[in-house]
């Protein structure tokens, strides 16, 4: 069973007649009867019987014809998506880090959504290792991380950079060097992360000692902080999406520099419109949100 055949039988069901489905189809009415006896012969059933000079549709044949008409729809559907000027459509499966996801994502997103209603997006989180292992396996079309791994099958876009803020207490008192960290508790996300690269090179520098302790969640090391009992370094996104409802302060400093954040998708996938477009929005969206970003 093949698209061509469905297509001959689904015409002739219309028609109720070969020789009007052959003038439809431009084909000659005897490759039309063989294909429709092929076909019966494969589903081991009667499809049509005759009436006189013309056809009547099996019980069979119009439930064949019922998921007939589903399949060619379908993939009519999937050519006008695959064409270059139509609008995106289809399952998007987007992944990201976890800071992201809070911090920058949201907005996206929702724009996204409101841009192309006709896409489904599929969200989740996970650790860039992992995001960049499923991107490549196709099991993620996209996911935005931020380091860089060099992968045979991934391409890296530069979305932003990720300004980092210092989070604590107000009841820790003013934070103004990395000294000031000296006996606080720093709860951080596990190692391989590039915000917790970032903290430790600027306290080597300084060489003041520290304590890290491992939480691989935001939203507990948030707790944490506003509760006082520590102080992190988190992403600028993450720290003004929690800034109000949270009893932290914030703090930034100029040696702690920007972290560069990415897209990234396979390489061997060229075409893929709904990808495409999330790209650009995020770019667009991501880029905006660098330019309105404001030290404390």
């Amino acid at each position: 069973m093949d698209l061509s055949q469905l297509r001959m039988f689904k015409t002739v069901a219309e028609q109720g007649s070969i020789a009007r489905a052959s003038e439809i189809l431009h084909c000659v009415p005897s490759n039309i009867t063989n294909r429709i006896k092929l076909l019966e012969a494969e589903m081991g059933v009667s499809l049509f019987i005759r009436k006189g000079r013309g056809l009547i549709i099996t019980p069979s044949g119009k439930i064949l014809l019922e998921y007939a008409s589903k399949i060619l729809s379908y993939c009519q559907e999937a050519r006008r998506a695959l064409e270059p000027s139509s609008e995106p459509a289809g399952i998007l499966r987007i992944g990201a880090i976890e800071s992201a996801a809070t911090g920058r994502l949201p907005m996206v997103l929702s724009k996204f959504h409101q841009n192309y209603p006709a896409v489904r997006v599929e969200f989740s989180t996970g650790t860039w290792q992992q995001l960049v292992i499923d991107v490549a396996d196709h099991k993620l079309d996209g996911a935005v991380i931020a380091t860089k791994n060099d992968h045979p099958n991934i391409t890296y876009v530069n979305v932003h950079k990720e300004s980092l803020v210092l989070i604590a207490s107000p009841y820790a008192g003013k934070i103004s060097s990395p000294q000031d960290l000296k006996g606080k508790s720093i709860y951080m996300w596990p190692h391989g992360c590039p915000y917790r690269q970032a903290l430790e090179h600027w306290m080597n520098q300084h060489q003041v000692t520290f304590d890290i302790i491992d939480i691989a969640s935001y939203g507990t090391i948030l707790g944490c902080v506003s509760c006082g009992s520590g102080v992190s370094l988190v992403p600028a996104g993450f720290f003004e999406q929690f800034k109000g409802a949270s009893n932290i302060s914030g703090y930034t400093f100029s040696e702690l520099l920007p972290v560069q954040n990415y897209f990234i998708r396979n390489s061997i996938i060229e075409s893929h419109y709904a990808r495409n477009a999330f790209e650009t929005l995020l770019r667009a969206e991501l880029n905006e949100a660098r330019h309105s970003y404001h030290c404390i």
